[in-house]
This record gives C-alpha cells, structure tokens and sequence, in this order.
C-alpha cells in the first residue's frame, strides 16, 4: 500500500497569495529550458508538464507552476521548466521529452495525464515523476490528491445561504472526478443546508444522484461556452453560479458582468479574486485547492535529495482545501451565516458531517 505523506501544513490562501506573486511577465520555458540555478550547491531540474491552456490558465496550471517558482525562490540551486500541451496528444511526447532532458522530478499536471504518466513511468522506472489529481500511476510517481468535495461543500451551504431566488447552478469543464468531485460537494452543502434551515434550495446543473444529466462545457478553455452555459442557468433562475473549468469558466464571469449585478460566481482552484481580478466584484468566494504551497513542498524536498513518496491528499484539516475571503461580498456576508460556516467546517473535519461524493479522496 502506497504511503500518503502530509506535506507542511500551509493556509489554503497561499496558493491565491503566491499566484499574485507570480501572475506578471514569466520566463520563457516552453521550449524546455530551464532557469540558471544561482549560488552554490548542485543545480536540481524541476520540469512540468502542462495540460491545455497554458501557464496561465487562471487555474491548476498557473496554481501548479507557481510551486515551482516559489521552490526555486527559497533555493535558487533549482532550475525549473514547463512544456505546454496543446491537446492530449502532446502527453506521451512531453513527458518522453522532459525525460530525455535528465529531469530531477518531472511533475505533469492533471488526472487527465493518468494513462500517459503511467506509460512513460513504467518505461522510466529510475526517473521521478508526480502527477496532480490522479493516484499514483506506477511506483516512481508521486500523487496529489485534493479532497475538494469538503471545500465545496462549503461554497455550495455559502450559496445556498447567500442566494435570493432559491436556485443557484453549477457546471464542470469535463466529467472526469477532479471536476465532479468539486461539483458533488457543492451539490451536498446546498442539500444540507436545506436540511438544516427546512428550506427548499434548488440546484441545477449538477445531481450527485444523476451524474449523467450534469452540464459540462466539453473544454477547459471554451470561454464562450462556459458564457452560454452560465447564461443558460441564469435564464433558469439561478442567481449563484460555480463554474469548474478553468479557463472556460471566465466565460461564466463575463456572463456576471452582463447580468449587471442579478447573478454572481463562487470561484474554484485559487481565489477568483486573485486568478481573475476583473471579475472579482461577481465572486462570493472561492472554493480553494492549495495546489501552490503542496507542489513548492514536494520540489524542495526533492531537491534535497529527500524525494517524497506516496501521495498528499489535500483536506480541510491540512488546508489543502478550503474558501477563499468573500473579499467584497464580506460585508453581505452575515456573521449568522459565517459561524455555521465555521461550524460546517469543524463538522466535516470531526467526521460528524459526512461527504458522501463517490469522488471523494482519503488518505490511507
């Protein structure tokens, strides 16, 4: 049984606070070149490997390689490099190139990446890799995992309590469980909330009971369909919307910005806020996954020579999940609804409030 190892515990904010840090003019590294390592001591080799949208996806991308650059800000002996993929069919090529180049760990990005990293793993069996949102697809790679069902639980109790109509919405990029689980959650919170306060809080978009009749945009950069597909829940009386779609989902937040103020967005991965700061008026919150500080920990451990085994699994207890501040709503926000947020938090973290997400992680 694979080892699950809990990196330094960090706030789920850092991740929003180091994408600030990182969000102006980046080097150029598609082309696989890595930074000159500065100071003494061994120079170790970071390398990444994309999924589609690039290094700055307002999402997982951006989150992931803002680790790296953090790590090589507290031991500039790391080079660190990134390759784009255009489409899944630049996996298997990418990775077999950033092997070639002699990496010292080569992280890919996204459970969409499983099949691929598990090819040239087992091919490469002495190279270390590590994959974000998948298990551990052969001995030498190590996983991250995020539990987001707790956190969106939260962002779907937050919406169930914040919105005026009685319907809020949520959609995904792709169904693949890295976007369901968030969607579950957030299913969940608007359930119990309903429990609690006898209400009668409508989702659409998404029915933990129903996966198959949930809407999906196809793609995590269609900023246009992730707009028709927002404009579409809104026309069904949602006033609340949580796009889980990277790039696709700005879509939703040019929809807010038509919508004149009648519907507003709960963010995930880091804090909208940050990642997409011209929508940050329309953002109740975020449903954070502290992708940042977890990757930061894994390279300069690596670099080390101490490479981590097993996996991380990202919760609420560990801040691997979580809300981002309500930013400008906090003053909407009411101090009622914020202290069973508190409470809903204590609860899922005690066991007495239970996610029951097919999709949902833990560690063992």
């Amino acid at each position: 049984m694979k080892t699950f190892h809990r990196l330094a515990p960090v706030a789920a904010l850092g991740a929003a606070a180091l994408l600030l840090a990182s969000c102006g003019d980046r080097p150029d590294d598609t082309a696989g070149s890595g930074e000159s390592a500065a100071g003494g001591g061994d120079a170790f080799s970071a390398c990444m490997v994309l999924d589609t949208g690039g290094v700055d996806d307002r999402s997982f991308n951006e989150s992931s390689y803002a680790g790296f650059e953090q790590a090589k800000e507290e031991n500039p002996n790391i080079e660190i490099s990134y390759v784009p993929s255009n489409s899944d069919a630049d996996y298997i090529p990418n990775l077999n190139a950033e092997v070639a180049k002699g990496c010292g760990t080569i992280v890919a990005v996204g459970g969409l990446m499983k099949d691929a990293v598990a090819e040239v793993a087992q091919a490469n069996p002495d190279q270390n890799f590590a994959e974000i949102d998948s298990d551990a697809a052969a001995d030498n790679v190590y996983a991250f995992q995020y539990n987001t069902a707790e956190g969106g639980f939260l962002g779907g109790y937050l919406a169930a309590g914040m919105t005026k109509t009685g319907t809020v919405g949520t959609w995904g990029g792709l169904p693949i469980p890295p976007v369901t689980i968030y969607m579950d959650g957030f299913w969940e919170g608007v359930q119990y909330y309903n429990a609690q306060k006898g209400t009668n809080v409508k989702v659409i978009g998404w029915d933990e009971n129903n996966p198959d009749g949930g809407t999906f945009a196809n793609s995590f950069v269609d900023q246009a369909a992730g707009r028709s597909i927002t404009e579409t829940l809104a026309a069904q009386g949602a006033d609340i919307v949580m796009p889980v779609a990277g790039q696709a989902g700005l879509g939703a937040g040019a929809a807010a910005e038509a919508a004149g103020g009648s519907l507003n967005l709960i963010w995930v991965d880091t804090d909208g806020c940050v990642s997409a700061a011209q929508y940050c008026q329309y953002f109740i919150s975020s449903v954070t996954k502290n992708l940042t500080n977890a990757v930061k920990d894994y390279v300069l451990a690596a670099a080390e020579g101490d490479v981590p085994t097993g996996g991380y699994v990202g919760t609420l207890e560990n801040d691997g999940t979580g809300l981002a501040p309500f930013n400008q709503f906090d003053s909407q926000v009411s101090a009622e609804l914020k202290s069973e947020l508190d409470a809903v938090k204590q609860g899922i973290i005690d066991g007495s409030i239970e996610i029951t997400s097919p999709n949902a992680i833990q560690a063992s």
